[in-house]
């Protein structure tokens, strides 16, 4: 069921629908996700269910803001307030030591969760919706089955889980990627996934480097070597190889079914032209790729973003597509 975002009377529906333990496709500014209360195991025991996400792979759980973040912690340390202030609502996760008792599914059964406030006003005024009738938070993981494509538009959803499921249209999402995630439940912040948000940004902030995962790093998602794929085969290549074996596959025949994303224009089969700006590429990548595989391709050969900060996240969603295939 597809309702308009900017009807009142469907942020209320929505609302009641999470208050009574139901899915809810929710659109936020990085992908749409698939939201249930995240106070009651058994609505976050639907989500993995009906991604088919293992249960101790953990969610991020959606607040409104700061205070609708502190029942689910333990505490909150210096460095997630910082980036809490300076970043929410927006696409930043901060992970950190979690309240005895609360969101445990939603967490995965780990010791730490995730918490996140968006900032798209539909996400938003269905969570102010939900917390007057009792909902602090929502855990709500990318609304796709699991190591798929993520949605950036409402039908896109629709396409994943059917009819069924209530889902908001609230446009195409203007990020287009999901949240940078940075752990701040030990003593140094670590970047677990980047995101849009850069790096630079972020420990700009912090008035500290970002140390990078290790061993001991709480799990977090996204971070599976392989994800966020299409039944399409992709490869990730640097322009000069691309061109290489665009050249031979044309030679032998080869290009039927061969989709193209890259910057310059290539001989295939199919070519989408890749924008040279790294927010413009996170916001349509999805929705490519998705394009894509709907339109038969066999294989999607993508140009690989420049070796730049700005273009972590995308390079980041692009290798793990591409690590669902393997020679």
């Amino acid at each position: 069921m597809l309702l308009p975002g900017n009807d009142p009377a469907s942020i209320q529906s929505a609302a009641q629908r999470l208050a009574d333990g139901e899915l809810l496709g929710l659109p936020t500014e990085t992908v749409y996700g698939l939201a249930a209360r995240a106070d009651q195991d058994d609505a976050v025991a639907k989500i993995f269910a009906a991604k088919g996400r293992p249960s101790d792979h953990p969610l991020i759980v959606h607040v409104l803001d700061a205070a609708g973040a502190e029942p689910f912690a333990d505490h909150l340390p210096a460095t997630a307030r910082r980036l809490m202030d300076a970043f929410w609502p927006g696409p930043l996760t901060v992970i950190v030591p979690r309240a005895a008792g609360m969101a445990e599914a939603a967490a995965g059964g780990h010791a730490t969760v995730a918490l996140r406030a968006p900032a798209h006003p539909v996400a938003r005024a269905v969570l102010a919706a939900a917390r007057e009738r009792g909902v602090q938070g929502v855990a709500a993981p990318s609304a796709n089955r699991f190591g798929r494509v993520s949605p950036t538009l409402a039908r896109h959803v629709v396409e994943e889980f059917g009819t069924g499921l209530m889902v908001l249209d609230g446009g195409a999402c203007e990020v287009g990627i999901e949240s940078s995630i940075v752990d701040c439940s030990r003593a140094l912040p670590a970047l677990l996934r980047p995101g849009l948000l850069s790096r630079t940004r972020i420990e700009a902030v912090l008035g500290q480097s970002l140390a990078e995962p290790d061993v001991e790093a709480p799990k977090a998602s996204g971070t599976l070597a392989a994800h966020y794929a299409p039944s399409a085969r992709v490869r990730l290549l640097e322009a000069e190889a691309l061109a290489l074996r665009l050249a031979t596959a044309s030679a032998s025949g080869a290009l039927e079914g061969l989709a193209v994303y890259s910057r310059a224009q290539l001989p295939a089969w199919r070519w989408q032209p890749q924008p040279v700006d790294p927010a413009a590429v996170a916001h349509e990548l999805f929705a490519v790729l998705r394009q894509l595989d709907a339109a038969g391709a066999r294989e999607i050969w993508v140009e690989a973003p420049p070796r730049d900060a700005a273009w972590d996240g995308v390079r980041d969603r692009l290798s793990r597509a591409a690590a669902a295939f393997t020679d």
